[in-house]
């Protein structure tokens, strides 16, 4: 499926909004749309979260972040 076609297939769901679509610092959202719990998603979410950089996370102090993390 094209990425295209997979936007439109999202958008009759509800869930994507191409009005709103705008560019932004990283975020990924990874969940189960029938709420179902698996460590198949944490993982997923660990591998969007490694994959973030951000200005405060690669900045001039490697002691510090800019807060990203993960929300269970």
């Amino acid at each position: 499926m094209k990425r295209i076609d997979r936007a439109r297939e999202l958008a009759k769901g509800g869930l994507y909004q191409p009005d709103t679509e705008h560019d932004a610092c990283g975020v990924a959202f990874v969940a189960s749309i029938r709420g179902e719990r698996s460590h198949s998603i944490v993982e997923k979410g660990l591998h969007a979260l490694e994959r973030l950089a951000h200005r405060g996370a690669v900045g001039s102090d490697p002691l510090t972040g800019d807060g990203a993390g993960i929300l269970l």
